[in-house]
């Protein structure tokens, strides 16, 4: 516990220092946009004493560093600017997120169950034709782009003429699990299937590696020799040990599965972050644009302080990370 307690300590001082990195970055790069706040906000028909009064009260003249500081004053009190809609971008974020982040979890429940399941059954009978069809289809799965995926499912069991109509090939309106599980879950079927199954490809992979070093070290051998059932050393001593490699590998694909997220729901016309973001980049909207990509960054960053702390829960061995 003192372990645990000790790396969690250490990560919330890092936090901090983290996200001034990531806002720092982000805030930088926006701030080369080409796009006139002012003229953003008040329209193509605002004339000149408008927009330098507008420039003058929300400090857009003022220096880079100024501007940064008045923009982590801001961030802290929930304040990332307004749209180009004089909407602000917190209360969009806010409604738009919890989506995305669903659909991100989703896929991650499916790419760690048919990763855990294939990658033990590939170990177990390594070499032999289950594993030799296991690994064609982790390459395959691995090859396979979400987004590409996301098409062809839809042109399968979406919707469409032709398809078998099982599935929304478009999510018309988003219908929360706790109104309408059913309904709610045929909608996110096909986009979190489509998210989930590229990872999974790839954690099946780093599983059956992890899984086949473990089957081979000392301590499984005197434990079968011992008489212990061959179950029961694989589920309480071989699989929690080779648990390691994959979390690690986990928590750097939740990056890829956010990413993702975020293709698949414009293609399925999911209203969330994806969506937000594409609004923003076609209008220009940089507040929109930064917040956005601020919020992405800043989950991933706790997503992988969590990965760090099932390190320690996993395996209590490790003691510095």
């Amino acid at each position: 516990m003192s372990n645990l307690l000790r790396l969690i300590g250490r990560r919330l001082v890092a936090f901090p220092l983290m996200v001034l990195g990531v806002t720092l970055l982000v805030f930088v790069v926006m701030s080369f946009s080409p796009s006139d706040p002012a003229r953003l906000a008040l329209g193509e028909a605002a004339s000149p004493d408008a927009l330098a009064q507008y420039r003058t009260d929300h400090g857009l003249d003022d220096p880079l560093l100024v501007r940064y500081g008045s923009f982590l004053v801001g961030m802290l009190h929930g304040d990332l600017g307004t749209t180009s809609g004089n909407t602000p971008v917190t209360s969009v974020i806010a409604g738009a997120f919890p989506i995305t982040l669903q659909l991100t979890l989703l896929g991650l429940v499916i790419a760690v169950v048919l990763a855990l399941i294939l990658g033990v059954v590939a170990a177990l009978y390594r070499d032999r034709w289950p594993d030799q069809v296991i690994r064609v289809v982790s390459i395959m799965a691995l090859a396979t782009p979400s987004f590409w995926l996301a098409i062809l499912l839809i042109q399968w069991l979406g919707t469409v003429p032709g398809g078998w109509g099982m599935f929304p090939a478009l999510v018309l309106g988003w219908v929360p699990f706790g109104e309408d599980p059913a309904t709610y879950l045929n909608n996110v079927a096909l986009p979190a299937f489509a998210l989930g199954v590229p990872v999974a490809g790839s954690l099946t992979r780093v599983v059956r590696t992890a899984m086949v070093e473990e089957l081979d070290r000392d301590y499984v051998r005197t434990a079968l020799g011992s008489g212990i059932p061959r179950r029961e050393v694989i589920a309480r001593n071989v699989l929690r040990n080779a648990l390691i490699t994959p979390i690690t590998v986990l928590g750097l694909r939740v990056g890829y599965l956010m990413g993702g997220a975020v293709i698949i729901e414009i293609i399925f016309n999911i209203q969330a972050m994806g969506q937000l973001i594409l609004d923003g980049v076609t209008r220009n909207d940089v507040y929109l644009v930064q917040g956005v990509t601020l919020t992405v960054a800043i989950a991933f960053i706790v997503v992988n302080i969590l990965v760090d702390v099932l390190y320690v829960l996993v395996n209590p061995r490790i003691r510095s990370i």
